[in-house]
């Protein structure tokens, strides 16, 4: 029988007999649904991490350097704290050696960076995240003003007092008033703003909107670092990720022989990326994949055995059909043929079925829950093979008896 005979004749016993049909499929649809909605979840998760929390902190082809990392993810051991808080501070006096180090074409920023309490004329205090920076740092944050201007170089160069802020903290601090040309007091001292940054949204609660930022020589910068001449950080973005691996070694290089460590001596500094951030979620990640893929397998597991029943019933069911086509010169190996085709076929329609119901479930949890869902292109490849190759497994044994069958007994079936 020619496959696509074959699978027009699975089919057709699909909707000739709905309900058997259904029950033989849902083992193979429950499986392959939790399969797309499992992965679905752990592949947004990863995405939310990587692009809207990690991602938004460092940036793309960015990396940091810092005493030590900013964002660690999973538990740190005490002693790693205690070797972190003997290391060394990035100082101001760093800035112009890695700058110098760094290849043609990456861009740079120095920042240091706290919880302050800001207020204007028209609200009472709050708590924001205030920034002192120079270099490039909204080119690199790829951070939009969306009101007004950043800052000059002029501003920056003398340290004036001005400062661009976030749309949360607009609304907070300055409710129904254009705040461009207004001031906002920091530490007591008056900040005119000349700016709002565009929206950056949030992450696990941690608003990107709830910022100040002033040029680096501006006085709060001594509320920020409270050791004179220290920073929390050497931003630098490149174009590409072998740029950035090379400009990553060069300021390696440097500050090791900066601060005098030897050749065995592991570093004392921190030069961190969105990777090297995400290095614990990764592993997480895998695992969760993996526990995504074996959970709905015991689903398949009853699926195969519910396909592999129906399907030598329909074997016995149609036993005299199967003598009738050897008597006409079908040989075991159509006959075999035949039926893992129709087993294929019934697993398969299952697994769409399956896919079908994973993006809604997917879906639903995107809705109503926090938890990001994002279906990923091979979880659906990979669940239309499971299911096929389900239903092959599955009717190996049916089609091989019914290939075994001898004709005459066959015909003499009633």
């Amino acid at each position: 029988m020619p496959f696509l005979d074959a699978i027009r004749l699975a089919l057709a016993q699909i909707r000739a007999q709905k309900l058997k049909s259904f029950f033989t499929l849902l083992g193979v649809t429950i499986g392959v649904m939790f399969l797309i909605a499992v992965v679905s979840i752990v592949e947004g998760m990863g995405r939310y991490m990587e692009q809207d929390l990690v991602g938004k902190i460092i940036g793309v082809n960015t990396a940091e350097l810092r005493f030590r990392p900013n964002i660690n993810i999973g538990d740190v051991d005490e002693s790693v704290w205690m070797s972190y808080r003997r290391r060394p501070r990035i100082m101001e006096s760093d800035v112009t050696p890695v700058v110098e180090a760094l290849p043609a074409g990456v861009r740079w920023a120095m920042f240091s960076e706290d919880n302050l309490k800001v207020e204007s004329h028209y609200s009472k205090p709050r708590s924001a995240r205030v920034m002192a920076v120079d270099g490039e740092y909204f080119a690199l944050k790829k951070l939009g003003i969306a009101r007004g201007r950043p800052f000059t170089a002029q501003e920056v160069s003398f340290g004036e007092n001005v400062i661009v802020i976030g749309p949360e903290l607009e609304r907070r601090l300055f409710p129904g008033v254009d705040p461009i040309g207004r001031e906002l007091k920091m530490g007591g001292l008056p900040y005119l703003i000349v700016g709002v940054t565009e929206t950056q949204g949030s992450a696990f609660g941690l608003s990107f909107d709830n910022i100040a930022i002033a040029p680096f020589k501006a006085p709060v910068h001594r509320l920020l670092n409270r050791r004179p001449h220290v920073i929390d950080a050497v931003a630098m973005q490149a174009p590409d990720p072998a740029v950035l691996s090379e400009a990553m070694e060069r300021v390696r290089a440097l500050m090791r022989a900066r601060h005098r460590l030897h050749p065995g001596q592991p570093d004392d500094f921190s030069i961190e990326t969105p990777e090297s951030a995400l290095e614990f979620w990764s592993k997480i990640k895998r695992y969760l994949v993996i526990a995504g893929v074996a959970l709905p397998a015991l689903g398949l597991v009853v699926g195969a055995i519910v396909i592999m029943n129906i399907m030598l019933v329909a074997v016995a069911e149609r036993t005299r059909e199967i003598g009738v086509r050897k008597a006409l010169g079908a040989r075991a190996r159509d006959i075999l043929t035949q039926f893992l085709i129709e087993s294929a076929t019934l697993s398969t329609v299952g697994a769409l079925a399956g896919i079908a119901l994973g993006f809604g479930l997917a879906g639903l949890i995107t809705a109503v829950t926090p938890m990001p869902a994002s279906v990923a292109p091979w979880s659906i490849i990979v669940g239309v093979l499971v299911g096929a190759g389900t239903g092959i497994v599955s009717g190996v044994y049916p089609a091989s008896r019914a290939a075994r069958l001898d004709p005459i007994a066959a015909l003499r079936k009633e």
